[in-house]
């Protein structure tokens, strides 16, 4: 008698696919979301990295009543320092040193004035112009962005809460765009 073994056919494997089984665009998608993530760090960085950093943006947050209608207490503003200003801007500064309030931000709209005598500003909410006359140096930059009631936010971004959410997003996405570390390479044979 003749003994016949029967052998199966091995997997074909396509030729999208590498010897450990993962596929060829598997590396190209993670070089382009590590370039994604770099490119939105260094637009963060460019727009939001605050001046006190070297960076040329500064983040106001309003109080009071001397913007509405425009802004209201609570909402954020990304200002970012310019190389000159203009009237009808709105501009946060800082009321200059050896007069009363030096030191306070203050986010109003330029009315009149020059770099060179000081700027004359005024609340959008106001009648008469403020008393104090700043300076480009004293100007922490225009209005770039306006975010309404952002207040609450930046209350949350300071929540242990948060904090649980982005460790659970990241082991997540960890073990999402993992790689399968116990799949077994393609052509091994077990004993048996």
């Amino acid at each position: 008698m003749r003994s016949s073994v029967e052998t199966l056919p091995l997997p074909r494997t396509s030729s999208a696919t590498r010897r450990h089984g993962l596929p060829d665009w598997l590396p190209l998608k993670r070089l382009l979301v590590m370039l994604a993530q770099l490119g939105l760090v260094a637009a963060m960085l460019w727009f939001c990295l605050p001046q006190s950093l070297g960076g040329r943006a500064g983040w106001v947050v309003v109080s009071g009543t001397s913007m509405l209608p425009h802004m209201h207490t609570g909402d954020l503003a990304l200002v970012e320092r310019q190389s000159s200003y203009h009237v009808g801007e709105v501009i946060a500064y800082r009321v200059p040193q050896g007069q009363v309030g030096a030191g306070y931000e203050v986010i109003h709209r330029i009315v009149g004035g020059n770099a060179r005598t000081g700027w004359i500003v005024q609340g959008d909410n106001r009648t008469l112009p403020d008393l104090w006359h700043p300076h480009n140096s004293d100007i922490v930059g225009a209005r770039l962005l306006w975010i309404p009631k952002a207040y609450l936010l930046l209350r949350f971004l300071h929540t242990p809460l948060l904090l649980g959410l982005l460790a659970g997003f990241g082991i997540f996405f960890k073990i999402l765009l993992g790689e399968k570390g116990d799949a077994e390479p393609e052509g091994t044979e077990q004993d048996s």
